[in-house]
């Protein structure tokens, strides 16, 4: 027997944006892949739980070799949440779904208030997309200061401007800004400023013991950094293709 509809409540469909880390291949993809198992082997636990979108706008591969790819990233732990770039011919049922319109940063506003650790930032349904002018590109840079020591396992994630953190950032910590990241402690986890493109980005410690430091996308493991700096004040920047450091008095 049938039974009727009678409940009415509709069902609630809600936006929400998150910060996903974007990989984009290289040719030849077996060289790439060597470099994804360094930087994976180097930092352990990189992409664990992480949302990951592949670009292969500028990858000239076909179906068979996507399809190779998204299976050797799946056995790497790399889950991916859609591509990006693809044209329709190189998807088919059983991979991730296309996307498209994907920005570097987010188009709402979010507030320059403090912020607690441990939580990364959601949006609201999302408004109709803006018409990108000269005024929404020289709007003030946004930034949040963190009063407390985020500990091992917490992740605090700006995309809209620096973040400050007035205290310590453990192991297994992670910090991701749009811009600049402050940190008036020791920083033993991991710093990613400059996360949406921003290779003006810097990265500032009061004591150097970091796992891993990225600026613009170009990272740096423990292994990487000049020993002498370990345990001193520091800071990173960006000069072309190469994260460059200096102590600071």
């Amino acid at each position: 027997m049938n039974q009727p509809l009678t409940d009415t409540r509709p069902i609630r469909l809600k936006g929400r944006s998150f910060l996903a880390l974007t990989l984009a291949p290289e040719l030849p993809i077996d060289g790439w892949l060597a470099r994804l198992d360094d930087l994976a082997a180097r930092s352990t636990g990189f992409f664990l739980g992480r949302p990951v979108v592949l670009d292969v706008d500028n990858l000239d591969i076909n179906r068979s070799q996507l399809t190779d790819l998204i299976k050797a990233l799946a056995q790497r732990n790399v889950w991916l949440m859609g591509v990006e770039g693809a044209r329709p011919s190189l998807l088919g049922p059983g991979m991730p779904p296309a996307l498209r319109g994907g920005r570097a940063a987010p188009d709402f506003e979010a507030p320059a208030a403090e912020a607690t650790a441990g939580t990364a930032e959601t949006a609201p349904t999302a408004p109709a997309e803006p018409q990108l002018t000269e005024m929404q590109a020289v709007r003030p840079v946004q930034s949040i200061i963190i009063r407390e020591p985020v500990r091992s396992g917490q992740s605090v994630i700006f995309p809209e401007g620096d973040v400050t953190i007035v205290g310590s950032v453990a192991s297994g910590a992670e910090i991701v800004a749009g811009g600049s990241i402050h940190i008036y402690g020791t920083l033993r986890g991991r710093a990613l400023a400059g996360s949406v493109g921003n290779a003006a980005a810097r990265i500032f410690c009061r004591k150097l013991e970091a796992e891993l430091l990225a600026i613009d996308g170009l990272y740096k493991t423990a292994e990487d950094m000049d020993s002498r700096l370990r345990g001193q004040a520091v800071q990173f920047w960006l000069e072309g293709d190469a994260i460059v450091a200096e102590a600071l008095n």
